[in-house]
């Protein structure tokens, strides 16, 4: 397990809704994770998942999706840890010390009105008081994290309800019926994971990745490294949110924000080598 011996590790059972274009659910599977924990203090964890290296295609083909997500391309991923959960409030008062002036107040609801260079400082401080590095995901390993090994729109299926995520249900994307406008964030645990044990991989927060953003993926890395451009001051967000209707919130979907920008739609997740 390398550097994982410091932490406490244990293999979770969990099951996975997979839905046809009418968010009917069509299967219901088991699968088993590894998941370790960062002891924070204070009685407070960080629960990270580790994500086994594969090899997947990455982005849409016409006529599904959007431009910047073309050409669709093949990518190989080293095995890596990521959060369980976004970052809580908790968890970032945990690290930091003080939590911004949220919209939406919760010790267990994620942190939102954080900006890609705060989510760089949480990173590092975080590093500094685990001793181990943690860093924003790669927008390759965080596509792969959220197909989960799966080809289609999401990785619970052909669409999306609002069942299995937090988005604004009042779009449909599909032939699914319409669904709930929570008009808020939501803890994590509140639905179902992905086939590797990860929550809210669609909707809540945009979630910030390392990457620099590129209208497309002509020259993108195709391995687990993130593509940078210190000159650029664009950052790549992936995943939707509570705001966004189904379509922003597929595995492919991408949206770039200024670096210092903070908004009440955006928060991250943390990553960490095995």
């Amino acid at each position: 397990m390398g550097e994982m011996v410091n932490l406490e590790s244990m293999f979770i059972e969990f099951e996975t809704p997979t839905i046809d274009e009418t968010g009917a659910i069509i299967a219901r599977t088991r699968h088993t994770a590894q998941q370790a924990t960062e002891d924070l203090g204070g009685g407070i964890g960080l629960e990270m998942i580790v994500i086994p290296g594969g090899f997947f295609h990455m982005g849409s083909n016409p006529p599904h999706g959007n431009r910047d997500e073309r050409p669709r391309h093949p990518v190989t991923i080293k095995s890596f840890m990521l959060g369980k959960f976004l970052v809580t409030q908790g968890q970032w008062k945990a690290v930091m010390g003080k939590v911004p002036a949220c919209r939406f107040k919760g010790h267990h609801l994620p942190i939102h009105q954080v900006s890609w260079n705060d989510a760089q400082k949480f990173c590092k401080q975080l590093s500094g008081k685990t001793g181990r590095n943690h860093y924003l995901p790669s927008e390759t390993q965080w596509e792969y994290a959220c197909r989960a090994g799966t080809d289609s729109p999401f990785g619970f299926g052909e669409t999306l309800t609002t069942d299995l995520a937090n988005y604004c249900g009042e779009h449909v994307y599909r032939r699914e019926p319409r669904g709930l406008y929570r008009q808020m964030t939501t803890e994590g645990g509140t639905f179902p994971p992905n086939a590797f044990g990860l929550q809210d991989m669609h909707g809540n927060l945009w979630e910030w990745c390392k990457d620099s953003w590129m209208e497309d993926y002509s020259s993108t890395p195709r391995d687990e490294n993130a593509y940078e451009d210190h000159r650029n001051e664009f950052r790549v967000a992936r995943g939707g949110s509570w705001h966004e209707p189904g379509a922003n919130c597929r595995s492919a979907a991408r949206v770039h924000f200024l670096a210092g920008e903070s908004d009440d739609v955006t928060g991250f997740r943390v990553a960490s080598n095995i």
